[in-house]
C-alpha cells in the first residue's frame, strides 16, 4: 500500500471567474498548482477546461489517472443528478458529475465549494483541527457555508446542509433599509447573501453614499478614518453578526471559519464576536471565529480532501 505521505490527489475549485487546480501530496503538500479563466456562461467549454486543467496537472507531476475532487457552486440534486442552486447559472440543471467523469475517464467526487473550505480547514493543517463541529463560510461574490462534524462533511438528505446564505437576514433593521431587502439572483428578497457578500458591501455603500467603491476600497477608507466607509463597514459587521448568530443558535459549532475575499478584513474577528452576543440564545458564547489558514486556497485543497488519505 502506498504510504499516506506519498498519495497524490487533485483538487479543482470551479469558480465563476477562475478554475484553480492543485495536486496535493499527503495531507498538505501542494506539489503543483495551475489556474485558468472560467469560460463565461459556456457549460460545454467549462467541462472541457476542467479536463484540460487536470491533464496539465498530471503532466506536470508525471502521474496519471489521479483521484479528482471538485468544489463547485451550488449542489448536485440527489433526485436528478443535476446541478441546482448555482450562482454560476450555466451549471444549473446540467449533469456536471456525469459529464466530467466522461471527459476525465474516471470517477470524480464533488461537493459545494463552501463544503470544501470547511473540509479543508477541519483537516490536519487547518484552522479547525480537532474541533468536533465546524461551520465554514465563504464571503465572496456569494455567501456559502459548509458543515463538518467529527471530521466528516455533512451534506444532508437534500444536499443543502450549510446553505445559510439563502436564508433571510435575521432581525432586520428597517432604519437601514433591510425590509424587504435587495432582490437576489434566486428571485427572493433580503437573503443573507444579498447583504453579506462582497457585491452587497459595495452596493450598500453606493446606496447610502452614491459613491462607487469596491470592498477593498471601503475597508481601506474605514481603516483611514473615512466616516462614510466606517459606517458601511459597521453595518456590514452588524449584519454578519446577526447572520452568524442564527447559525450558532441552530448548529452551535465549536469553530466558525471564514474564507473568501472578505475574510481578510482583520477587524471582523474582534467585532463580530462582540456583536453576536446580543443575538445568540445563551448567557455566554464560546464559539470561536477564525480566518481560514489557507485563505483562498482552502476550497481547492478541500476538493482534494474529498478523497481521504488511507488510514
Amino acid at each position: 500500500m502506498v504510504g499516506r505521505t506519498a498519495v497524490l490527489r487533485i483538487g479543482i475549485d470551479l469558480g465563476g471567474t477562475k478554475i484553480e487546480g492543485v495536486v496535493l501530496r499527503g495531507a498538505a503538500a501542494v506539489v503543483a498548482r495551475q489556474r485558468i479563466a472560467t469560460p463565461a456562461g459556456d457549460y460545454a467549454a467549462t467541462v472541457a477546461a476542467v479536463a484540460t486543467l487536470v491533464a496539465n496537472l498530471e503532466r506536470e507531476v508525471g502521474a496519471g489517472h489521479l483521484p479528482v475532487g471538485i468544489g463547485h457552486p451550488g449542489a448536485t440534486s440527489l433526485f436528478t443528478g443535476r446541478i441546482k442552486n448555482a450562482n454560476s447559472t450555466c451549471l444549473n440543471d446540467q449533469p456536471l458529475q456525469r459529464d466530467l467523469e466522461a471527459a476525465l475517464g474516471r470517477a470524480v467526487r464533488m461537493a459545494n465549494d463552501a463544503d470544501c473550505l470547511a473540509l479543508s480547514e477541519a483537516q490536519e493543517d487547518g484552522a479547525a483541527l480537532g474541533a468536533p463541529c465546524v461551520f465554514g463560510v465563504i464571503l465572496g461574490t456569494g455567501v456559502g457555508g459548509g458543515i463538518v462534524i467529527d471530521g466528516k462533511l455533512r451534506a444532508g438528505p437534500n444536499a443543502i446542509a450549510g446553505e445559510w446564505g439563502h436564508n433571510p437576514l435575521p432581525w432586520p433593521r428597517p432604519e437601514w433599509g433591510e425590509m424587504p431587502g435587495p432582490l437576489g439572483w434566486d428571485g427572493r428578497h433580503g437573503a443573507i447573501e444579498d447583504w453579506c457578500s462582497g457585491v452587497a458591501l459595495a452596493r450598500d455603500h453606493h446606496d447610502v453614499t452614491r459613491q462607487r467603491l469596491d470592498g477593498e476600497a471601503i475597508v481601506r477608507g474605514a481603516l483611514a478614518g473615512d466616516p462614510a466607509c466606517s459606517d458601511t463597514l459597521t453595518r456590514y459587521e452588524d449584519r454578519l453578526a446577526r447572520a452568524l448568530a442564527s447559525v450558532i443558535n441552530v448548529l452551535d459549532p465549536d469553530i466558525i471559519v471564514l474564507g473568501g475575499g472578505l475574510s481578510r478584513i482583520a477587524r471582523l474577528y474582534t467585532q463580530i464576536p462582540l456583536r453576536w452576543k446580543r443575538w445568540v440564545f445563551s448567557d455566554s458564547v464560546t464559539t470561536r471565529l477564525l480566518p481560514a489558514v489557507h485563505g483562498d486556497a482552502s476550497g481547492v485543497r478541500g476538493a482534494a480532501w474529498l478523497w481521504p488519505l488511507p488510514v
